[in-house]
C-alpha cells in the first residue's frame, strides 16, 4: 500500500471527525440562541423558528457535503492513478 493510500486515508478521517464534530456544535450553538430568543420575544416565535430551521437544514447539508467529499477520497480518488506507481 502506497504512502499516497495511508496518507489520504488518514485524511479522510480526520475530515469526517471535524465535519461531523464542527457542524454539531454550530446546531447546539444555533438552537441555544433561538432558545434566548424565544425567552426574550415570545410573540416572535413563528420567525424565529422558521429562521431556527433554514439554519439547521444549511448547517445539516454542510456536514452531508463533508461526508461525500469524504467517501470521494475513500474510495474514487481521482489522483490516485497518477500519484501511485505499481
Amino acid at each position: 500500500m502506497s504512502s499516497f493510500v495511508t496518507i489520504s486515508t488518514i485524511v479522510a478521517g480526520l475530515g469526517i471527525v471535524l465535519g461531523t464534530m464542527l457542524p454539531a456544535i454550530a446546531m447546539g450553538r444555533a438552537i441555544s440562541k433561538a432558545l434566548e430568543a424565544l425567552a426574550h420575544q415570545p410573540e416572535a416565535e413563528s420567525s424565529i423558528t422558521r429562521a431556527l430551521f433554514v439554519g439547521l437544514a444549511m448547517i445539516e447539508s454542510l456536514s452531508i457535503y463533508c461526508l461525500v467529499v469524504v467517501l470521494i477520497i475513500l474510495f474514487r480518488n481521482p489522483l490516485i492513478q497518477y500519484l501511485t506507481k505499481p
